[in-house]
């Protein structure tokens, strides 16, 4: 049996804690809460009491425009996560809120036994889920039940295929896309899933957030907005075979734009979770 790495999880976030009380209970139970690291965008915000037992700050409000606040949100974490090996961890995930990397529950092996299987050089990829709600089957998300167990479609998106998982101090582009300087590897039976359009109240929330209309979000909250009727409209696919296909795709096309990001032809499939999937999240 492999020794367990010491793997730190850190995030920034903002007016999201639906998603964040989500985020702390599974990276918690997965990692550690003491091994989980918050950082609250604006010293005007509450820190929930959830976020008890975990390394939680509060920090100056980061910009006022989406995109030059995003990229000195990413130069902000990468440096924490620098500092976080200096701590002496091992790996160090970036991850939004609203985003939860999971082994596949086949492995019957949690995501720290999982990654420290892993032989990483500098970064390692999960395969990335975006998930959408089924109007007329999927009703509002819910904290009272598993996130898997009231959801089951995805498209499978390069946006979310990111080098979310670091194994030495490294420069981490907008979004965690890309790590700057460095190609990217996507693992087998690890997946990242991401939830922020995977509701359509809480997009109708956000889209009356005046602070998010502020900063420029509102064209891009409206354009991933896609994912809901992707999964409403869309025919579902085998998810085993169209993952595989894609993990594939992925790991040899690139963008012209940006050769050390996924590219997959502008492909929009849509994949039914399995079962396994639903007490994992």
């Amino acid at each position: 049996m492999c020794k367990l790495k010491h793997i730190a999880v850190l995030t920034m976030v903002r007016n999201d804690d639906f998603f964040l009380r989500k985020w702390v209970e599974y990276y918690g139970s997965e990692l550690g809460k003491e091994n989980l690291y918050i950082y609250y965008d604006g010293e005007d915000q509450s820190i929930a009491s959830f976020c008890e037992g975990t390394n939680v700050f509060s920090h100056p409000k980061i910009g006022t425009q989406v995109v030059s606040a995003e990229k000195e949100r990413l130069r902000f974490l990468s440096e924490k996560a620098a500092e976080l090996f200096d701590k002496g961890y091992d790996l160090v995930i970036g991850v939004d809120a609203d985003e939860y990397i999971v082994a596949d529950p086949k492995l019957n092996i949690g995501l720290r036994e999982f990654l420290s299987q892993q032989k990483i050089d500098t970064s390692l990829s999960p395969l990335g889920l975006d998930f959408g709600q089924k109007l007329g089957e999927e009703d509002d998300l819910s904290m009272e039940e598993t996130f898997l167990s009231q959801r089951h479609y995805a498209q499978i998106g390069t946006r979310y295929t990111k080098p979310s998982i670091i194994a030495k101090p490294c420069r981490w582009g907008s979004g965690f896309h890309r790590v700057k300087g460095h190609n990217f590897h996507i693992a087998q039976d690890l997946y990242l899933l991401h939830f922020g359009y995977a509701d359509k109240k809480i997009l109708e929330d956000r889209l009356g957030d005046k602070d998010r209309v502020a900063q420029g979000w509102e064209k891009h909250i409206y354009k991933r907005s896609r994912t809901i009727r992707y999964a409403t409209e869309k025919k579902a696919r085998n998810f085993d075979k169209y993952t595989r296909f894609a993990r594939i795709c992925q790991t040899w096309c690139r963008p012209p734009y940006a050769l050390n990001k996924p590219a997959m032809f502008e492909l929009r499939i849509v994949v039914k979770i399995p079962e396994r999937f639903s007490n994992v999240l």
